[in-house]
């Protein structure tokens, strides 16, 4: 499902937008259910629509958000005009069982989390064959997914390529960073300059969320 484009009715912007909430983990599910349904309601008026929710119920969060080490997410995608955000916002903060939330405009990432893959098409034997040259050549232990799309020389991948990367595919974005947590540099992953700014700005939104950890611990 893709993001549908912007319609000027009466002065109102819909747009769809992606929210990403961090209840308190002790909260039951029918609860956070009766609170989301309030809040998008708002957030709807009359024109929108919710299209899509998925609970990922209670998971462990990479650092601690509010003295807490664990949270139930949410995801919703809603089309709804911009004029409700404020309002919508403000019921948020309010919220003390909310722990963290992310709204953003959705770019047709989907609520389950996972990146979109390209189909890789079947490739000829001369292809591997050169593919397996230059990866001698060129290999320093880095295999992070190839982005269709971008110029330059790709590295080998036994995989698809990345074609839409999602802020919420942890395992993706990880392959993407170093021990340390900090984002590879475009020379190693030979991404293009595009998909690295992609990457970056999904990594500073699944740190926010506590998907994956500003600095990973490596304590014993």
């Amino acid at each position: 499902m893709g993001p549908d484009s912007t319609r000027a009715d009466r002065g109102s912007l819909m747009r769809l937008y992606e929210i990403v909430y961090i209840f308190d983990a002790a909260l039951e599910e029918g609860a956070i259910t009766e609170k989301l349904e309030k809040y998008h309601a708002l957030l709807t008026g009359t024109d929108g629509e919710v299209r899509e929710v998925e609970h990922w119920q209670i998971r462990q969060l990479a650092y601690a958000i509010k003295g807490q080490r664990s949270g139930y997410y949410a995801v919703a995608q809603v089309f709804a005009d911009a004029g409700n955000l404020a309002e919508f916002e403000r019921l948020l903060r309010l919220d003390d069982d909310l722990m963290r939330y992310l709204l953003v405009l959705n770019e047709g990432e989907p609520t389950s989390g996972m990146s979109i893959l390209a189909e890789r098409p079947p490739r000829e034997e001369d292809e591997d064959e050169e593919e397996e040259e230059e990866e001698e050549e060129e290999d320093d232990g880095v295999s992070p997914p190839e982005f269709s799309g971008g110029r330059g020389r790709r590295r080998r991948h036994e995989g698809p390529a990345v074609e839409l990367l999602n802020f919420k595919d942890v395992s993706t974005l990880s392959r993407f960073l170093t021990e340390q947590g900090k984002i590879l540099p475009k020379r190693t992953t030979k991404v293009s300059a595009q998909f690295q700014r992609q990457l970056g700005r999904a990594v500073k939104r699944a740190r926010y969320l506590g998907l994956i950890p500003y600095v990973r611990d490596h304590e014993a």
